[in-house]
C-alpha cells in the first residue's frame, strides 16, 4: 500500500508549518503558497515509505487541509 499526498494550493494560507515538518517534500512559491519542491507543477505525488512519517506530520499541522493524504492499494 502506497501514500499519495495532494494538495490544494487554494486553501494555503502560507503559514510556512508543511516545510518546516517536510522541508525536503514542500516549498512555496513566491505568494508563499504550497508545491512540491521536486515537481513545483504537480498537485499530487506518492510519499516514499522514508517521507511518510515527515507528509503524515506536515498533514497533521495544516490548519486549512490544503494537504490530503490518501492511502492507495
Amino acid at each position: 500500500m502506497s501514500l499519495l499526498c495532494k494538495l490544494v494550493p487554494e486553501r494555503c494560507i502560507a503559514c510556512g508549518l508543511c516545510q518546516i515538518e517536510a522541508p525536503d517534500i514542500f516549498d512555496y512559491d513566491e505568494e508563499g503558497i504550497v508545491l512540491f519542491a521536486q515537481e513545483p507543477e504537480a498537485h499530487q505525488q506518492f510519499v516514499t515509505e522514508a517521507e511518510t512519517e515527515y507528509v503524515k506530520k506536515a498533514y497533521q499541522k495544516c490548519p486549512v487541509r490544503a494537504i490530503l493524504l490518501e492511502e492507495q492499494n
